[in-house]
């Protein structure tokens, strides 16, 4: 995507969190810019004015776009989306997004976002890892706060798992209908298996449309999501979770373990998550 160039009327980009630090606090009261990288030509803008490498920095760029043309009295259009463009993994697999979906997807993934870093009334705090993890892997949620682990080799994942504490936080603050209208009363099973569809989303448009890195955990999410093996894969990766939903559902699909397994191997060239050894 075209990089941002500030102009007269634009908001200054502001990084938020503490360099050096262990965590990343990701809501501030004031009015930022998205901490996510604002690219321009062969480098990125930071706070203090000085260019980074793009590469060490996320390629969410929709967000700033939508944020910037929010700024009070800049009146700038929100361009139009990029159409998504097939994404193929070494197996031949791919993902064909559909324009319109995208479309839809990128709206409400831009007003998460600047939900995250303007709304006051709570705090999305990342804890960077220096591993593969999972969105689910590291949650916590306590009050006001929630916490999520984030890759620190992996940039532009860190939206997603924004994202995915966030719809955690918004459910036990009594927010879900707000955040998640498909699934206002959701609980256990069915609260987390709405909030993976969207994190499945939010990362195929990011690969689709933005050109965000591959990353395992992410890919085998999206790639399962649209396949139609979420169900199966969320079972199989957390074999301690949703005993009751669990099995109802191999009640109700006594061969899609096995089916999941199958094309799991096929598209990754590995056994699943949860069927990992150790």
């Amino acid at each position: 995507m075209r990089g941002y160039r500030p102009s007269a009327c634009s908001a200054r980009p502001v990084v938020h969190g503490l360099q050096g630090s262990k965590s990343l606090q990701f809501r501030t009261k004031d009015l930022k810019v998205s901490r996510l990288s604002i690219r321009s030509g062969s480098g990125a803008g930071t706070a203090s004015g000085r260019r980074e490498p793009v590469q060490s920095r996320s390629r969410w760029l929709f967000v700033v776009s939508a944020l910037v043309a929010g700024v009070s009295g800049c009146g700038v259009a929100t361009p139009e989306l990029p159409a998504p463009r097939p994404i193929v993994i070494h197996s031949g697999v791919r993902i064909n997004a559909d324009h319109e979906e995208m479309k839809k997807v990128n709206e409400w993934v831009t007003r998460e976002q600047r939900n995250i870093v303007e709304d006051p009334s709570f705090w999305v705090i990342g804890e960077p890892v220096t591993e593969e993890v999972y969105v689910w892997e590291g949650l916590r949620v306590s009050n006001d706060s929630v916490w999520v682990q984030v890759d620190a080799r992996a940039p532009d994942t860190r939206l997603v798992h924004q994202i995915y504490g966030h719809l955690h936080l918004m459910s036990s603050m009594g927010r879900q209908e707000e955040w998640l209208p498909e699934a206002p009363d959701a609980v256990g099973y069915e609260l987390e298996r709405a909030i993976l569809e969207r994190c499945a989303d939010a990362w195929t448009l990011g690969r689709t449309v933005f050109d965000t890195a591959p990353y395992g955990p992410l890919d085998e999410l999206a790639y399962a999501s649209d396949a139609g093996y979420l169900d199966a894969f969320i079972f199989t990766a957390r074999p301690d979770e949703f005993a009751s939903s669990r099995a109802e559902w191999a009640r109700a699909n006594p061969d899609r373990a096995d089916e999941y397994r199958e094309w799991f191997l096929d598209t990754f060239s590995r056994e699943p998550p949860g069927l990992r050894s150790q």
